[in-house]
Formats: structure tokens, C-alpha cells, sequence
């Protein structure tokens, strides 16, 4: 039996806007429904046609540009955890191959999997058994399990103080003062270590640590000032540009919807 922590999902539908630098502490398994998906990753562009599947492993620094100003994106996607990962497949340290996979019986297995998470339906876990096994021909173990650079070395005493003071407001001389840099020294390490700015990656830390608190009757408001956002819009406009749709339709997208299975 696995919990909401360890699969959540979200639709998302013409998506407008490029999603900026980032990364998920989950796989990220997407059915791209409409349109092209544009994916920055290691300095090469992937494109994800209509119909096909793409795939981000834990902790992959990646952008998502639009193709152009003019297109639009919708897609569906399904997150897991390593550890749910690990227990379906009894290996630890996965990492997909291939990001981009086009195979109508992956994609149908897809599209009844999202349907019965949606629907509350006590299927959904033999149907996420099945569609993980169906994905891991595309897959390898790598020797250890995959850890991120920038969560070891260097940035670890910077990077606990930052997932410790989510709630409050952080200022980059704050955070230059850790390292013992001078605010553009430490920005520009920062950068060249993780891909993201220093205001990035706090900014995408607290959308996504708010995101994990909402439940279907949470007070959105209150949520935006316990992470310190200015005000209701500022956290809005965060947290779309990182998820894809507003706090308000992520409460209405999991209200309700996720399965007694992961309850």
C-alpha cells in the first residue's frame, strides 16, 4: 500500500509559459496530450510529440521552454518517488534512459492509469505495478543511488539551512554569508554547481514544499504567508510557474481524487 507522498498527479491544460529551471525530487512521468513539449536538459533541446511519454528522474536540473511564442502544451503527469520506484521494481539507484518514448501500448497503459487515479478507483495499484514494469525496459541501475552534486560537498550546510527556513524570508547576502562568498562570488559558484540562481532554487523550494502541504481544505492564504510570499497573487504566480496551474487548482485537482488506496 503506498501514500499520497509517495504518487501524486496533476493536468495541466495549454500551458502558455515556459517553466524556468528546475527540478523534482520525484520521477516525472508525463503523457504529452497536445502540442510539443520543449525539454532543456544537459545543454541539448528534446522535443515530446503528441501522444508520446516523457520521462525526468529525480533531482535532473531541466527547463521546459515552449516551442514558440504561439503554442500551447497540455499533458498529464504522474509523480513517484524513488523510494515507490525502488519497491515496484526491488532495485535501487533507477535511472530512466530514454526521455522521450513513443508506444501505443505505454500510452494506453498511461491513460487508464491516470484515469483510475482521477476516478478513486481501488484498481489504481495493480495498474501502477503493471505500467512501471511496462517502463522499465528503458531503465538501467546505476551502481549506487543517484544523489545530486549540489546536495553534497560544498553547498550541504547551505542547502540544510535553506530546506530548514522555507517559512522565512532569505536574502542572497544571507545565503552568500554561509559559503563565506561575497553575494556575486557565491551566485555565480551557485550557478555553476546546480544550474539554478541562489533565488531560483529557494523560490522553486518553497513552491514545491507548499504544494506538498495543500489538502483539500487548506487555507490557500495562509499558506501563502507561511512561506513568506508578499501576498495571495505572488504565490499564484509562483506556483504556476513552477506547477503549471494556480494553489486554487491544484485543491480542486486533489480534493477528492486520489484513491482510498493512497489515503
Amino acid at each position: 500500500m503506498h501514500t499520497t507522498k509517495e504518487i501524486s498527479f496533476i493536468s495541466v491544460e495549454n500551458q502558455n509559459r515556459d517553466f524556468p529551471t528546475h527540478f523534482h525530487e520525484t520521477f516525472c512521468i508525463s503523457l504529452i496530450r497536445n502540442g510539443i513539449e520543449k525539454m532543456e536538459l544537459d545543454n541539448q533541446f528534446l522535443y515530446s510529440e503528441s501522444s508520446s511519454i516523457s520521462i525526468t528522474n529525480p533531482y535532473e536540473v531541466h527547463a521546459n521552454p515552449l516551442v514558440d511564442a504561439e503554442s500551447r502544451v497540455s499533458f498529464d503527469t504522474i509523480y513517484l518517488t524513488p523510494d515507490l520506484m525502488t519497491s515496484i521494481l526491488n532495485e535501487k539507484g533507477i535511472e530512466f534512459r530514454n526521455r522521450q518514448i513513443s508506444d501505443l501500448h505505454l500510452t494506453a497503459s498511461f491513460i487508464r492509469l491516470f484515469d483510475q487515479l482521477k476516478a478513486n478507483d481501488q484498481r489504481t495499484e495493480q495498474l501502477l505495478t503493471d505500467f512501471i514494469w511496462q517502463l522499465s525496459p528503458h531503465a538501467h541501475t546505476l551502481p549506487d543511488e543517484k544523489t545530486c552534486s549540489f546536495h553534497s560537498g560544498y553547498l550541504t550546510e547551505l542547502l540544510t539551512y535553506i530546506e530548514q527556513n522555507l517559512e522565512h524570508k532569505l536574502y542572497l547576502d544571507e545565503l552568500a554569508r554561509i559559503t563565506h562568498l561575497n553575494p556575486f562570488g557565491f551566485a555565480k559558484k551557485f550557478k555553476s554547481l546546480t544550474g539554478m540562481t541562489p533565488m531560483s532554487y529557494v523560490l522553486m523550494k518553497k513552491v514545491f514544499s507548499a504544494k506538498a502541504r495543500i489538502t483539500p481544505d487548506c487555507d490557500l492564504t495562509d499558506l501563502a504567508y507561511t512561506y513568506s510570499f508578499t501576498d495571495m497573487a505572488h504565490f499564484s504566480n509562483s506556483f504556476k510557474k513552477y506547477v503549471g496551474v494556480s494553489p486554487r487548482e491544484y485543491r480542486n485537482l486533489v480534493s477528492g481524487k486520489l484513491p482510498r488506496l493512497y489515503k
